[in-house]
């Protein structure tokens, strides 16, 4: 899976948003399919047109835990938006989790003004799912 900062640099390196878009679909294929068994209704991220699913591991200090997630979507591009999410957020502690706006970094990448707003919107709500996830594993 690429890195936040290797898809920093792709969406540099691609001046055209079709070029972009087809970059997002491609993170989106190269993301690990989540098992069957995962895609539960607690795992379903709300607020999404598409179907998504973010699954939360954590590991270490139990009171600033390193935050890592699982994700899939049924729509190629929303799986690519993950990918985005997931690159941004994971392997991180929680309070960093908690303090980080995606939509910062995603702003200077050019990545919401080209989207519709069901899908800023889905992208908004999976966002939000971590962050309130983390704050409260950084206050626990």
């Amino acid at each position: 899976m690429a890195s936040l900062d290797q898809i920093i640099d792709d969406f540099a390196f691609l001046d055209d948003w079709e070029d972009r878009y087809r970059y997002v679909i491609e993170l989106g294929k190269a993301l690990p399919e989540l098992a069957e068994e995962k895609r539960t209704s607690e795992n379903k991220v709300m607020g999404c047109a598409s179907q998504v699913w973010l699954v939360t591991h954590t590991s270490g200090d139990p009171d600033n835990p390193i935050m890592n997630f699982e994700g899939d979507s049924d729509a190629h591009i929303v799986r690519g938006l993950v990918a985005i999410v997931l690159a941004t957020y994971s392997g991180k502690p929680a309070s960093e989790i908690a303090a980080l706006d995606a939509f910062e970094i995603f702003s200077k990448i050019g990545l919401v003004e080209n989207l519709s707003s069901q899908r800023s919107n889905g992208l908004r709500s999976m966002v939000k799912r971590i962050r309130e996830e983390a704050k409260v594993r950084a206050a626990a």
